[in-house]
């Protein structure tokens, strides 16, 4: 079983800043892409930021130069640098990691319970 545990969700002012972790643990042999998603109230959940095993990032239009993904492939670990934050940010942001590969040979994709980003204005 793989779970995934984010943190670093909270308030924050316009402008602020936050930094989301997230850890995957279980029965990992490897992730192929982590990243982060986010879904604001009556939205769709949309991509904000992901990364590759080998360190390839991708963004959402709306985060580019705020925004900072990285990763600790060696702790199975997903991070989120928000700078400048905006309103509009606000949202419950998911960490989901993809093609993971376990032990036992599985290959699934996972996701994590979620965590609350207020960007008051």
């Amino acid at each position: 079983q793989v779970q995934l545990v984010e943190s670093g969700g909270g308030l924050v002012q316009a402008g602020g800043s936050l930094r989301l972790s997230c850890a995957a643990s279980g029965s990992i042999f490897s992730i192929n892409a982590m990243g982060w998603y986010r879904q604001a109230p009556g939205a769709q959940r949309e991509l904000v930021a992901a990364i590759t095993s080998g360190g390839s990032t991708n963004y959402a239009d709306s985060v580019k130069g705020r925004f900072t993904i990285s990763r600790n492939n060696a702790k199975n670990t997903v991070y989120l640098q928000m700078n400048s934050l905006k309103p509009e940010d606000t949202a419950v942001y998911y960490c989901a990691a993809e093609s993971v590969r376990t032990v036992a040979g599985t290959l699934e994709d996972y996701w994590g319970q979620g965590t609350q980003v207020t960007v008051s204005s």
